[in-house]
């Protein structure tokens, strides 16, 4: 095991250097011995990590995905002794954390920042993407996720509510008026966003409405901007609009009318439960959440 630590090393080493010559200075080999600890690993995996030319070197896909669970085995037994040497409270090492974009705008770079803040020994990689990351061979820690989630081998934790709201400019709803049903509602403008952008939209009462939108958009946050401008109506997360509503620049139509919810969860494979910084990071993650709904959301929302 210990012979087979030292390949990773050297592997990574290599990826991370772009050179057998570097990688063998750094770690204070000769390129002999790096280029046949290189050989001797692709020879037990049945499979070329690197090709290799006189001049250039570059990783296969067999070898990027390698590297990325070679360094993360890395960096769990550096993570494993800092821990044991400063206590199973400290959070120490680098998490790899996702959420969308929006949210990872508007509330979570303030909050990942504040935790380095209060964990020195942390450092933090916020990745914002809409797409659904694969968590484990991607190498992420915990993502923050919306609604109802799949059934998988991943550990969703609830970390805060969070509710959808229809809402419009004043200005636009100065122009067409409020309106006080959803009859009333179908024959608005809509923003719409998804992919694709969805007409139809569901209450949480089972109730449709059909919904038409000259402005449609594959992103939630240009759709923002167009339901700012005065465009129309748009249904949004309250936790991506709370601050335009607490302003005035956006207003909660048809605040009787139940909208289906969405609860944040903060979702993490089973093997990074263990780890101080995921668990230190959730915490962290729900306390703050859970303060600011009480303090900055749930006053804005409607009592239906």
């Amino acid at each position: 095991m210990a012979d087979q630590l030292a390949d990773f090393i050297v592997f990574a080493r290599i990826a991370e250097s772009g050179s057998l010559t570097a990688a063998a200075a750094s770690l204070n080999l000769s390129l002999a011995a790096v280029s046949r600890r290189l050989m001797r690993l692709e020879e037990r995996l049945g499979v070329r990590l690197i090709n290799r030319t006189t001049r250039t070197l570059s990783l296969t896909d067999e070898g990027a995905a390698f590297h990325l669970r070679a360094t993360r085995i890395l960096e769990d037994i550096a993570e494993a002794e800092a821990e044991v040497s400063r206590g199973q409270n400290t959070a120490v090492g680098l998490l790899r954390v996702t959420t969308t974009f929006a949210f990872g705008r508007r509330r979570l770079a303030s909050l990942v920042h504040a935790f380095e803040r209060e964990h020195p020994g942390v450092r933090v990689h916020l990745d914002a993407s809409d797409r659904v990351v694969d968590l484990v061979n991607e190498g992420f820690d915990v993502a923050v996720r919306f609604g109802p989630l799949a059934d998988s081998s991943l550990i969703a934790r609830p970390v805060a509510a969070n509710d959808y709201v229809l809402c419009a400019s004043p200005d636009y709803l100065d122009r067409r008026g409020r309106p006080t049903s959803l009859e009333e509602l179908a024959s608005h403008d809509a923003v719409l966003f998804g992919a694709p952008p969805p007409d139809v939209w569901t209450f949480a009462d089972g109730r449709q409405v059909r919904m038409r939108g000259d402005l449609t958009t594959n992103d939630g946050d240009l759709a923002h901007v167009w339901a700012l401008e005065g465009a129309g109506v748009i249904m949004k997360a309250v936790w991506d609009v709370a601050g335009d509503i607490q302003r005035g620049d956006l207003e909660i139509v048809l605040p009787k009318v139940p909208l289906p919810d969405a609860p944040i969860h903060a979702v993490y494979p089973h093997n990074r439960l263990a780890a101080a910084k995921t668990r230190l990071f959730v915490a962290f993650l729900a306390r703050t959440l859970r303060g600011h709904w009480e303090r900055d959301i749930a006053p804005i929302l409607p009592i239906r």
